[in-house]
């Protein structure tokens, strides 16, 4: 457990002395011969711009703190005696370029002894928060599952302001009010904007400040959505790949100056939104085994405290957390709270019951990805054990067991159990299919095969999401016309809405 003393805009949140004191009077009730020394704070954090943290601890008899190479790190004090004790940590800010870090190692004369860990990350880029408001509840009232439960479904607004070189140049038009009109009218409820920064809207790389007319844009697209009472979810997208969590050194601790230096501008820029607004770290991290999922838990927690210290209403905003690789088999492996014998824990967060999860679901990607074969595998036309073709020219092209319902129902109930069941909402934020009816053109009964397995695919993923805490947003398909703001393919809408239970 943390204790510590933590700025939250202009208020102080004073904790460490009072459980100091639980626990004086919880040891005065043991046998006083007995050695203790309880550390309250295992892992602290110096701001990288320097500030002063509080170690806790409680010991029956004297103690001291090994002063073995201090250097960037003052202590208030080094000694004392029996009892509960709070030592003031304090440093400069951190103008080395690379993270730094401390174990400080506390001795008691009972014999025992504790180890913290000291952690300051580097002051690479100027802080941002210049302004941070003092917390505000107002229309912030929702938990993450609260919230959950009130978005039917989610369109994602893709391949527009994630696009490099500006918001039509993936070959979408830009956001209008009217486009955000449509998908309230069709009846989705939620929208997901990919956005990037880092590609073509960064005015001072040095710096790494973000150009205030693309803030505006953003703030304005998000307003569209407030508009029609619409819940909506931003996040920074993959621009190039700049968030690599296999980054070691002073590279990850760049890429980690840079997370902070863009979430305060951004959260500082919306702060004013309420409740319907969620903020996303990251799309699809590419972290894939512990170590690289540990990087990424670390950008994660440098995305919360960023949000979290501009105040105002991002004291309370719902924040959502990439899995990593967006991948849900990783969330269970590695992110599951049951595990508690992993190394990988989700980021702490000073504002409880307002996180949600992110895995994307393109599963069997034979099916969903695929438009042509491929050199692993093959493009799958049908999906589903009721929809298999019995053409001997396609029986290659069915979906195989373990891909289909059965997985389907499998799959999204562990993440049921392992995080929706506990108050931490899952978010879905893509999923979709290929189209592959183009493939069977003079064989009118697969073609239409392949599409009704299509509608299933669209229908049956909603569903099962919906039923296991999950908000599914779609990605691109035909059931919105962008080029002329028209209902596309009226079937794949009614199919969605079907598994959405609208």
């Amino acid at each position: 457990m943390k204790m510590m003393i933590k700025k939250i805009g202009t208020a102080y949140k004073i904790t460490a002395m009072f459980i100091a004191v639980l626990a004086v009077v919880a040891c005065k009730k043991q046998n006083a011969s007995k050695p203790q020394l309880a550390l309250l704070n295992q892992t602290d954090t110096i701001p990288a711009g320097g500030g002063t943290m509080a170690l806790t601890f409680i010991s029956n008899a004297a103690w001291s703190i090994d002063t073995t190479g201090f250097g960037w790190l003052q202590l208030s004090q080094r000694s004392g005696g029996s009892g509960a004790a709070t030592v003031n940590l304090t440093g400069a800010p951190n103008k080395s370029g690379a993270r730094r870090s401390l174990l400080l190692t506390v001795n008691s004369a009972n014999g025992q002894s504790r180890r913290i860990t000291v952690l300051q990350d580097a002051s690479i880029f100027p802080s941002y928060n210049t302004s941070p408001a003092a917390p505000d509840a107002t229309g912030m009232g929702s938990t993450a599952a609260q919230l959950a439960a009130h978005i039917t479904m989610g369109y994602n607004i893709y391949n527009t302001m994630e696009a490099p070189g500006g918001e039509t140049a993936w070959g979408n038009p830009a956001i209008t009010q009217s486009l955000i009109d449509l998908i309230k009218q069709s009846g989705m409820n939620a929208i997901r904007i990919p956005i990037q920064y880092d590609w073509s809207h960064i005015i001072n790389k040095q710096t790494a400040q973000i150009d205030p007319a693309w803030l505006a844009r953003i703030k304005q697209v998000v307003q569209y959505c407030f508009n029609d009472n619409m819940y909506v979810m931003i996040n920074i997208h993959y621009d190039g790949g700049w968030l690599d969590c296999t980054a070691t050194g002073a590279k990850q601790d760049t890429i980690n100056a840079k997370q902070k230096a863009y979430w305060e501008q951004i959260a500082t820029t919306l702060r004013d939104f309420d409740e319907h607004l969620m903020f996303a770290s990251s799309n699809e991290p590419n972290a894939t085994d512990l170590p690289t999922s540990m990087v990424l838990m670390r950008y994660h927690q440098t995305f919360i405290d960023a949000v979290r210290s501009t105040g105002g209403k991002n004291s309370y905003r719902t924040l959502i957390v990439q899995s990593p690789s967006t991948s849900i088999d990783l969330a269970n492996e590695y992110l599951n709270p049951t595990n508690v014998y992993k190394a990988v824990h989700l980021p702490a967060d000073p504002t409880p019951n307002r996180m949600m999860i992110e895995f994307h679901y393109y599963s069997p990607p034979n099916f969903c990805i695929l438009s042509a074969d491929a050199s692993w595998g093959k493009e799958w036309y049908f999906w589903g054990t009721r929809f298999h073709t019995t053409n001997p020219l396609y029986l290659d092209r069915n979906s195989t067991p373990p891909t289909e319902e059965a997985y389907v129902d499998s799959i999204l109930k562990t993440v049921k159990v392992n995080f929706a069941s506990r108050g931490i909402p899952l978010v879905m934020g893509e999923y979709g299919t290929a189209y592959h009816a183009d493939k069977l053109i003079g064989d009118a009964a697969d073609s239409l095969l392949s599409v009704n397995s299509q509608m299933h695919f669209y229908s049956y993923i909603t569903k099962r999401a919906k039923a296991n805490g999950v908000i599914p947003f779609l990605w691109a398909s035909d059931a919105i016309n962008r080029q002329n703001n028209t209902i596309g393919d009226q079937r794949t809408l009614d199919s969605l809405k079907k598994g959405a239970g609208l």
